[in-house]
């Protein structure tokens, strides 16, 4: 009918700049291949850094009923999507819920935050700061004002272990929030960063082989380390680090 599903890789943005090469940008071409008379829109679609299931559709209509049905599943309790992701570090429970306020930070000295200037961001989203480095950084206790303002979200994950192995696993990832970066946070907080994140994995510090989390102003992001097991087993160089992708993969959407 009117609606389709692609495979997306990691690294492709949804909406890029003009010129940039993005989902978006794609679509026209796409609907000409495909034959099809009408324009098609993004009904659900997977973060820039992760890989999986694009949903489009051709009917503006139908776009808008998944959208709201998307919404609503989460209100009733539902988990309307599912990802996969393989974990440096394997979960001490098999299976469980991640729960905590997310909020987006200035990252760097006092100076840069008083001359950080805002475009559009409102209700947890970061708009656009000129000259302003921001991370998403948990919060385990929010309060309510800082809730009622927006200014914090609470977010919340379930998660199950499918295997493991070598000191990897396999996860199975239900987010029944929707924040910028929430499962990379969340794995975080389980020492179980996933594997390709340069951005949080950082804050997982090890000693002795015993991993511990370091808070965001101490652990600046950077290239994830691995170890030189996991490093031979994966077939990648130190130098060829920095080009491994996030492996978070939106598997399945649950359809009305």
């Amino acid at each position: 009918g009117a609606l389709l599903a692609l495979s997306k890789p990691p690294g492709l943005p949804i909406v890029g700049r003009p010129g940039d090469l993005s989902l978006d940008a794609l679509l026209p071409a796409l609907r000409r291949r495909l034959g099809l008379a009408a324009e098609l829109h993004v009904v659900k679609a997977p973060a820039r850094e992760y890989s999986g299931l694009v949903l489009l559709s051709s009917c503006y209509h139908t776009t808008k009923k998944l959208q709201e049905f998307f919404t609503t599943a989460r209100w009733r309790g539902q988990y309307p999507a599912t990802y996969r992701a393989i974990t440096v570090g394997v979960p001490a429970e098999v299976e469980g819920e991640i729960s905590t306020g997310l909020c987006w930070q200035q990252q760097g000295d006092r100076a840069m935050v008083r001359g950080c200037r805002w475009a559009g961001g409102t209700g947890g989203s970061p708009g656009s700061a000129e000259g302003c480095a921001l991370q998403v950084v948990p919060v385990p206790a929010p309060g309510r004002r800082s809730l009622a303002r927006k200014d914090v979200k609470s977010t919340l994950t379930r998660y199950r272990v499918l295997s493991a192995v070598g000191g990897c696993a396999l996860l199975q990832l239900q987010p029944k929030t929707a924040f910028p970066e929430q499962l990379q946070v969340h794995l975080t907080l389980l020492l179980c960063p996933a594997l390709g994140d340069h951005k949080h994995s950082a804050r997982v510090g090890r000693v002795l082989g015993v991993p511990f989390l370091l808070s965001p102003e101490s652990a600046p992001s950077r290239t994830q380390v691995l170890d030189e097991e996991l490093l031979s087993r994966l077939g990648l160089s130190p130098r060829q680090l920095h080009h491994l992708p996030l492996h978070i993969h939106l598997q399945e959407l649950l359809l009305p």
